[in-house]
């Protein structure tokens, strides 16, 4: 299994190497946000980078969200943005997280973890969520290789690594991604069992 610890990703923020940062939320994202109507939503984003999302959702009015990252340098600069809300901001390894959430969003996380650590990314997914709760976001729709991160998937593999545990909503491709993603998003929801 490769080595994408804590150490790995601090030395990618501290050498800029953030080629999946987009600068702002991503727009299937944004869309999707704006269709929730309960604010009082426990919403967590893991690995959520320069924290777009986080920022998005806390200017539509969401107070229960959080964070969590396994490097420091990321939620150093989402606290400097969201002072009020560095309790919400977790360093920790997702895989360690122990927490009830209503919604996860899912944007590039996935696709920068150890391919062989997808299953137990399903079952964390399955065990951090409150009943009927969902996992909702982006992923990569390209042919898994060994190089990355980001790794990509396919949909028969996503089906295939989360039916078990989720209601598979939906699993589409993503009509309304940024160019350079064009045609290789899919949209999910999954729902928990």
């Amino acid at each position: 299994m490769m080595k994408f610890n804590k150490e790995y990703w601090e030395n990618r923020y501290e050498n800029n190497e953030t080629g999946w940062a987009i600068g702002k939320i991503s727009t299937p994202i944004k869309e999707y946000i704006d269709q929730i109507s309960n604010k009082n939503l426990k919403i967590l984003i893991p690995g959520a980078g320069n924290g777009f999302e986080f920022d998005y959702l806390i200017e539509k009015g969401f107070k229960n969200v959080y964070v969590v990252d396994i490097a420091s340098q990321p939620l150093k600069e989402i606290a400097l943005r969201h002072p009020n809300y560095e309790s919400h901001l977790i360093e920790n390894d997702f895989f360690e997280l122990d927490d009830k959430f209503d919604l996860i969003l899912e944007q590039t996380f996935f696709c920068a973890l150890d391919p062989e650590l997808r299953n137990q990314y399903a079952t964390k997914m399955y065990n951090l969520l409150n009943t009927n709760g969902k996992i909702a976001g982006l992923l990569f729709n390209f042919p898994l290789t060994n190089e990355g991160p980001p790794f990509g998937g396919s949909e028969e593999e996503y089906s295939t690594t989360f039916k078990s545990q989720f209601k598979i909503k939906t699993l589409e491709n993503c009509y309304n991604s940024i160019k350079p993603r064009e045609n290789r998003e899919l949209f999910f929801i999954f729902e928990a069992k």
